[in-house]
């Protein structure tokens, strides 16, 4: 979960690794550190325990010569905790070598008393700083570093990405991927690596993706790509289609605050170009045939944290559209249960980084299995879609806050996508309401807008509710995955607990937790409809109050009966069932983050959190 970023080019390799540090710090902010070649060859380290702020001054106090071959490194702690013998670079071959790790290395252990029986001694408690030995040791005897890389990385086990130099070959940065990401970035006289390319946005937006079990070697003037094997590899360039503008906060107090603003374009980027006169139509989906898609007789989405509620709120639209059996399983359980797969059936996964490692060897184990794998992602060039039979991409923009909140909202628009192509490719929906359901998309961000303008007041409630330590959120059919994605937010940002539950559940176990005092919120379906559910949960509603607690609803405009039942009632525009719960959830997302700054808390980097979880 580590964010990386490497440089060759000119005498700016300080500002281009802190920029970039910079831009992926909500990939891990434990520590932060660099290492850089300057003009006179020397290697230049430094690196501290802390947020990216804390390098930043200690250069400030204590500058270190400047260069134009160098590597960064912004750390989530997994072997040794965040101090700063632990933060990256590690060295290598008596400190000529420096190397940055982004994963683990599962058998460091043997690795380790290897070296250590040749009488290597360590300076931190790192799986990182084996690999930095044995490549400093492979160069002694090989001269190169991209053959010492070579001779290294086939010996690792686990999920890594390495990037190294040594300052006996200024101008060079090597590196190797296997099962986490890595990108190169495309430069006149000059090249860039990183784990995402908000590492190097800033300077170019021509990029490659690196396959895995591959090895790159920049220089300002060249990349050369090949496998473990040292066979070179043809690679595709594409243009990252959103500049550096857009991973700054642009004025807001924070990039969570900035990202729910966002809400309403996530969802019109995602719909752009997939509506048509007809209804609705995925060319992304052609390379896989409308034979397959009659064909598939179910299917099951892969997804953890906020996607796997994205996807459970998108298996309402999924069944009731298309007449397929949709499962929703969690990535890091599903393939170790042994699922029964086929042809037949077709395994989404879910994944706004595209690098979710639990998601990522899901897809892998569906593909190996026989079944069609389909991505939704948002990350260009990420490692899940090229691993995927195709992907449906949602062009919200970069999400930099920890918490997912624009991602949430297009994951789910891009599965009722889905639902309704599956719909009109298999017939199960007419053209009458296929239309109806397009409608209902296309008002979506205007209605979102509208939730947007109420942040005020729920604000208030929130500064209101700040010493609330516990809450409930209840929500029944498409409104319990947004009880569940609310109850998630506060516990991610604000550290409260915080459950959700579906509403019928209550008497069946969890009403015990109802005592005075008791903050519950309550996603109330819509009254409108011949198979409303709406007087089940205000029935719910009077079940808790009667037992002392504060119930704070979200219902639509006009409702009355909730009205007369509920402490505070947020109100969000008329929308059909399963379009509802898209608008109700803005506001669970702003709650989370008022109460979270109420409480003095950093809402973008919350603690023990990064935002791609890239290691299993």
């Amino acid at each position: 979960m580590c964010g990386i970023v490497g440089y060759v080019g000119n005498d700016k390799s300080l500002e281009v690794l802190l920029g970039g540090l910079k831009r992926l710090e909500y990939r891990g902010y434990d520590s932060a550190g660099i290492a850089v070649i300057d003009g006179d060859g020397a290697m230049n380290t430094r690196k501290r325990a802390g947020k990216l702020s804390v390098l930043s001054d200690d250069l400030e106090q204590a500058p270190i010569a400047n260069g134009a071959t160098g590597i960064g490194h912004t750390r989530w702690a997994t072997h040794g905790g965040p101090s700063d013998r632990n933060a990256h670079p590690h060295l290598g071959d008596d400190g000529k070598l420096a190397l940055i790790h982004n994963g683990i290395i599962e058998n460091y252990a043997e690795l380790k008393q290897e070296l250590l029986n040749d009488g290597a001694e360590f300076e931190s408690e790192t799986d990182t700083e084996v690999a930095a030995l044995l490549i400093g040791k492979a160069y002694r005897e090989t001269g190169d570093l991209t053959s010492a890389f070579r001779s290294v990385v086939s010996r690792l086990e686990g999920a890594f990405t390495l990037l190294a130099i040594h300052q006996d070959e200024p101008g060079v940065v090597v590196a190797a991927r296997r099962n986490s990401p890595l990108v190169i970035g495309l430069g006149e006289g000059e090249n860039f690596l990183g784990s995402d390319v908000a590492a190097f946005v800033a300077y170019t937006r021509r990029a490659v993706a690196i396959g895995q079990d591959e090895i790159v070697t920049i220089r300002p003037d060249s990349v050369l790509v090949t496998d473990f094997a040292g066979n070179e590899v043809t690679t595709d360039e594409f243009e990252v289609s959103w500049n550096a503008d857009a991973a700054d906060k642009g004025g807001w107090p924070s990039f969570m605050a900035k990202e729910i603003t966002e809400e309403p374009a996530a969802v019109t980027n995602t719909l752009l170009g997939r509506l048509t006169e007809d209804g609705v139509h995925i060319s992304e989906l052609d390379d896989l045939g409308e034979d397959y898609l009659k064909a598939i007789d179910r299917i099951t989405i892969v997804a953890c944290g906020t996607a796997a509620y994205a996807a459970d709120l998108g298996k309402y639209a999924l069944e009731k559209w298309s007449r397929l059996p949709v499962t929703v399983e969690l990535s890091h359980e599903f393939r170790y249960r042994d699922p029964v797969l086929d042809e037949r059936t077709l395994v989404v996964s879910i994944s706004q980084s595209g690098e979710t490692m639990d998601t990522l060897m899901a897809v892998k184990y569906a593909r190996e299995n026989g079944a069609k794998t389909l991505s939704i992602c948002n990350t260009q060039g990420a490692t899940i879609p090229r691993e995927s039979d195709a992907v449906i991409y949602t062009h919200a923009g970069p999400e930099v806050a920890v918490a997912s909140t624009k991602a949430f909202v297009a994951q789910a628009v891009a599965i009722y996508l889905l639902a309704l192509h599956f719909a009109q490719v298999r017939g199960t929906l007419g053209q009458e309401q296929v239309q109806h359901n397009v409608a209902e998309l296309k008002a979506l961000p205007d209605k979102l807008e509208q939730v947007l303008e109420s942040s005020a007041d729920i604000a208030a409630l929130a500064r209101w509710m700040t010493d609330t330590d516990s809450v409930i959120f209840l929500g029944r059919n498409a409104g319990f995955p947004v009880a569940m994605e609310g109850a998630l937010k506060l516990k991610e940002i604000a550290y409260i607990h915080a459950e959700g539950f579906a509403a019928g559940e209550l008497k069946h176990g969890p009403i015990a937790l109802i005592e005075p005092g008791q903050h519950v919120f309550v996603v109330v379906p819509s009254p409108r409809g011949e198979n409303s559910l709406h007087k089940k949960v205000v029935s719910n509603i009077q079940e808790i109050r009667a037992r002392g607690a504060v119930v704070l609803a979200i219902a639509e405009m006009g409702d009355a009966e909730v009205a007369a039942n509920a402490d505070e009632v947020v109100r969000i525009p008329l929308a059909g069932p399963l379009f509802e719960p898209i608008l109700a959830v803005a506001p669970l997302h702003i709650f989370a983050m008022e109460l979270a700054k109420a409480k003095g808390l950093d809402v973008d980097q919350p603690r023990n959190l990064a935002k791609s979880v890239t290691v299993e």
